[in-house]
C-alpha cells in the first residue's frame, strides 16, 4: 500500500496519474490510500471520489513535439482516503501494517508547521512498535533535498523519544530526496485534473531505497542537483525574467505566459537569453546538452496554448525570486568557471534586486 499525504490536484496528476499508468501497463502496483491533512471541506469531498472505483479523470494538454494534444486519463490507482484526525486510528493501522511506501506534498512549509510531522510521527511510532520494517518515504515538496528536510524533522520530533525508535527512523527508513516537474494548471471536481504533458519525478538513488513502480517520468538518478538546477534557472529562471520585462512594459492585467512568448520580440529577446547567456552558464558546469534539451522544451511549456499562466501570479514575491532563480545562478556558475560568461542581463537584473 502506498500512504499519500496530500490531495493536490499536483499529485492526482503526477504520482497517481503514474502509477495507474504503470498498472495499465501490467506492473504490480500497489494501491493508493490518499490522507486529508486538514479539515477544509472541499478536499474532503475529494475523499469520497477517491474512493469510486471508476476512477477520476486527468486531462493532458498542451504541446508535444510542436503539435497540440488532449488526452484524458482514467485514474485508478487510488483505492480510498481517509481524514487524519477524524480517522487516526485507521491511518495509525494502515502505518503499521500494509503500507510500504510514504509520498507526499502537503506545500512548501509542510515541513515546518508541524501538523504532518506529528502525524507521520504517530503512524511511524506504531508501525516501530509493530515490528515492522521501515518504510520508504518520498515527499513531493518543493523543498531542496525535501528527504533530508523530512529526516531531519522527524527526528527532530522524535527528541526524546526511545533510543531504538530513533535509531529505527534514522536507520531502517529511507527518506529519499526527490524533485518533481510538472504544470498541473486545474483542478476537477469532485476530484481530477488538467495537467501539461511534461512530466518529471527524478528521484536520487540511495541504499535500500525502492520504488513502487517503473514509468518513463521516474528517473532515478545518483545526482539530484543537474535536475534541480534546470529547473530552477531555466523554467523559473525564465518565468521570472518573463515577469520582469511585463513589469517594466507597465503590469498589463491579464497577461499570460503564452501571450508573452506570442510576442515576436518577446519571443526573440528569450531565445537570445537563452542561448547567449543562460546556456553558456551551464555548459561552465558541464550541463550545455542537458541545458539545450530543456530549454527547448521549456519553450514548448512556455507556449501551451491550454494553459493561462498569469505574469502577475508569477510576480509575486519577485524580489526573493530573482535572488533564488538568477542571482543563485550567476553565483553557480561564476564559483565553476574560471573565465565565467558575460551574461550581462542576468547579472544586471540580480544586482537590481540585491539589496532588497
Amino acid at each position: 500500500m502506498i500512504v499519500q499525504f496530500g490531495t493536490s490536484r499536483f499529485l492526482q496528476a503526477h504520482v497517481d496519474l503514474f502509477a495507474s499508468e504503470a498498472r495499465d501497463a501490467g506492473q504490480d502496483v500497489p494501491g493508493i490510500t490518499i490522507v486529508q491533512t486538514t479539515d477544509d471541506p472541499v478536499r474532503a469531498r475529494r475523499l469520497a471520489a477517491f474512493a469510486d472505483p471508476a476512477g477520476f479523470p486527468v486531462i493532458v494538454r498542451g504541446l508535444e513535439s510542436g503539435a497540440a494534444v488532449e488526452r484524458e486519463v482514467r485514474v485508478r490507482s487510488v483505492v480510498g482516503g481517509l481524514q487524519a484526525h477524524a480517522e487516526a486510528d485507521a491511518l495509525r493501522a494502515l502505518l503499521a501494517g500494509p503500507a510500504t511506501h510514504v509520498v507526499s506534498n502537503t506545500g512548501d512549509v509542510g515541513f515546518e508547521d508541524g501538523a504532518f510531522v506529528a502525524i507521520l510521527l504517530a503512524g511511524l511510532s506504531a508501525r516501530w512498535q509493530a515490528g515492522g520494517a521501515g518504510l520508504t518515504v518520498l515527499p513531493c515538496e518543493l523543498v531542496s533535498r525535501n528527504g533530508d528536510a523530512l529526516r531531519a524533522a522527524v527526528l527532530a520530533a522524535a527528541a526524546g523519544r526511545a533510543p531504538a525508535f530513533v535509531a529505527w527512523l534514522d536507520e531502517e527508513c529511507r527518506w529519499g530526496n526527490t524533485l518533481v516537474d510538472r504544470i498541473v494548471s486545474a483542478p476537477l471536481e469532485p476530484a481530477g485534473a488538467v495537467a501539461e504533458p511534461y512530466a518529471l519525478w527524478a528521484i536520487e538513488r540511495q541504499p535500500g531505497l525502492t520504488l513502487p513502480f517503473t514509468h518513463p517520468a521516474v528517473v532515478l538518478t545518483d545526482d539530484l542537483e543537474p535536475f534541480e538546477r534546470l529547473k530552477l534557472h531555466i523554467l523559473n529562471l525564465g518565468h521570472s525574467w518573463l515577469a520582469e520585462r511585463w513589469q517594466t512594459a507597465g503590469a498589463r492585467a491579464g497577461a499570460t505566459v503564452r501571450e508573452a512568448l506570442d510576442d515576436r520580440a518577446t519571443r526573440a529577446a528569450l531565445d537570445a537569453l537563452l542561448a547567449q547567456e543562460i546556456i553558456p552558464g551551464f555548459a561552465a558546469r558541464g550541463l550545455a546538452d542537458e541545458a539545450r534539451r530543456y530549454a527547448a522544451t521549456t519553450i514548448e511549456r512556455f507556449a501551451n496554448p491550454y494553459l493561462d499562466h498569469l505574469l502577475s501570479d508569477i510576480h509575486a514575491h519577485h524580489a526573493q525570486k530573482v535572488a533564488k532563480r538568477i542571482g543563485a545562478f550567476v553565483r553557480w556558475v561564476d564559483t565553476a568557471a574560471a573565465h565565467p560568461p558575460a551574461m550581462p542581463q542576468l547579472r544586471a537584473l540580480a544586482g537590481r534586486y540585491a539589496a532588497l
